[in-house]
């Protein structure tokens, strides 16, 4: 899950697209915070102060559910509030201990939330992920032009390294009140939004995810905002988003498959 961009909200969509994945208890599900300055994903999933366990067979994931594991920085730290202040090498030596040193034991998805930007943690995860045959990369953005500038560069970046994109979702895409349910335009699409973004780039839009209040609440609680709130027009919009992901990949292990 990437952006060029930071506060899109690739964590939350990280969490949802992991627990909306977990659903379909027939499935493994382990989501990778390689935000390593900012890792927010224990927050979000409800796990701030778990520890990480050493076992014979390497780091163990700390689970939200019996399918669904997680793994991040901000497990190793001693407090939330601690400073992780390290050059590149250190980073990137953290993420290839998380892929090789992670009993993840047999998954179907690894989603992999990542920081802003297009450098170290992005080259790293792609380069040492690159035999697995990724199945595509999900940019987040928000409608404003300033958003957008930065997302075209990872649009960029992911052709650059050869990383196909599943398509674009477009956040915090309006608001519809609660009381008079007039929808405002809190971050106006001034160029167009990622409708017209994708139009010119050929890449696909998954959905737009309104704004919504409860979204906030949930995470900062720890809970997953798609069961807190089942009936949201944003939580409607995530499941089709989520659904379409699915379809994604699955076509494209079809495909691997014939190849192969």
């Amino acid at each position: 899950v990437l952006s060029g961009k930071g506060g899109v909200g690739k964590s939350t969509f990280s969490a949802l697209l992991a627990h909306g994945l977990a659903a379909d208890e027939t499935k493994q599900v382990a989501l990778l915070d390689i935000d390593i300055c900012g890792p927010s994903i224990p927050k979000i999933m409800g796990l701030e102060g778990e520890q990480v366990h050493q076992s014979g067979s390497g780091w163990s994931p700390v689970y939200v559910e019996e399918n669904l594991g997680v793994m991040s920085v901000g497990f190793l730290l001693s407090s939330p509030d601690d400073a992780v202040i390290w050059r590149g090498p250190k980073k990137n030596g953290l993420i290839k201990q998380f892929l090789r040193d992670v009993d993840w034991g047999e998954v179907d998805y690894l989603i992999v939330d990542t920081p802003p930007g297009t450098s170290d943690e992005h080259l790293s995860i792609v380069q040492y992920l690159s035999a697995t045959r990724i199945d595509g990369a999900v940019i987040v953005t928000t409608p404003q032009e300033v958003s957008l500038q930065d997302v075209r560069k990872e649009i960029n970046f992911c052709r650059k390294v050869k990383l196909p994109i599943i398509g674009v979702v477009e956040n915090m895409s309006g608001f519809v009140c609660p009381k008079c349910k007039n929808e405002s335009q809190i971050f106006p699409p001034t160029t167009g939004g990622a409708e017209k973004m994708c139009q010119n780039l050929s890449v696909s839009l998954l959905g737009k995810v309104p704004l919504d209040p409860q979204i906030g609440k949930s995470c900062d609680s720890g809970q997953s905002f798609l069961a807190e709130a089942p009936e949201s027009p944003a939580t409607l919009s995530y499941r089709n988003i989520i659904q379409r992901i699915q379809e994604y990949c699955e076509q494209h292990h079809l495909q691997e498959e014939k190849i192969m």
